[in-house]
């Protein structure tokens, strides 16, 4: 699909909104679940487009926008990564703290569509990046992610790599409270309670925590621990 049809259908099933904890950024948001996902699945089934996630502020991305707008300083000069960025809130709202730049990262054409639309709607530039980044080299000072860990093959999909960008980078994870997150390895940064609908959640908020993702603890002892050296045999007389 070519940037300006998906940048057109996008505009035609969604309006410009704001997010409930982030009213600062104006979105192309979908007011009704049911007509946004129906015409996605009819593209879905034409084209192999992905699910429409991109057109709701979910709860991990709004938590994301509000620390990144309430504590610039923690991307401000920083090259800056919103992986599985949806419609690139976290994204944004880190180009207006004051970072460097922002890659926004998602696999789904259309969602890199919003998030180009959405970058232009704020007045901000960032790169928009379709296609799954997992496994590239770290070049990125934060990586911000938002509600990742939601089923299992995408969890083991993408901890390991996290778990290696988190060598060089800050990584941080919001986690409304997913079944596929993890229990260790983790630094709690703050909690945030979003409002969200029964629609999206089955529930009128949700608690939402940011983890700091500690770097990779090697299970493996050193070298001298390893590997025993056979005893020197005394020289002969």
């Amino acid at each position: 699909m070519r940037a300006f049809d998906a940048e057109a259908f996008v505009a035609a099933n969604t309006v410009r909104a704001t997010a409930a904890l982030v009213p600062e950024i104006l979105l192309h948001l979908a007011t009704e679940i049911t007509p946004i996902w129906q015409a996605s699945e009819t593209l879905l089934r034409k084209t192999g487009m992905e699910p429409p996630f991109w057109a709701f502020a979910w709860p991990g991305s709004q938590a994301l926008a509000r620390h990144v707008l309430n504590d610039p300083a923690c991307v401000r000069g920083a090259r800056v990564l919103d992986f599985a960025a949806g419609g690139g809130l976290a994204a944004i709202a880190c180009i207006m703290a004051g970072a460097a730049s922002v890659e926004a990262a998602e696999i789904d054409p259309l969602a890199a569509a919003a998030i180009r639309l959405n970058a232009r709607g704020n007045g901000v530039r960032l790169d928009a990046i379709a296609s799954d980044i997992v496994g590239e080299a770290c070049r990125w000072d934060v990586i911000l992610c938002g509600d990742v860990c939601y089923e299992a093959p995408m969890t083991g999909h993408i901890l390991p790599w996290l778990r290696r960008m988190a060598d060089t980078a800050r990584v941080l994870i919001a986690d409304p409270g997913r079944a596929y997150m993890p229990h260790e390895g983790l630094c709690e940064v703050a909690r945030f309670v979003v409002p969200t609908t029964m629609e999206l959640e089955d529930r009128t908020e949700r608690v939402v925590t940011l983890w700091q993702l500690d770097r990779i603890k090697s299970a493996t002892p050193p070298l001298s621990r390893r590997y025993r050296l056979p005893p020197r045999s005394q020289d002969a007389a």
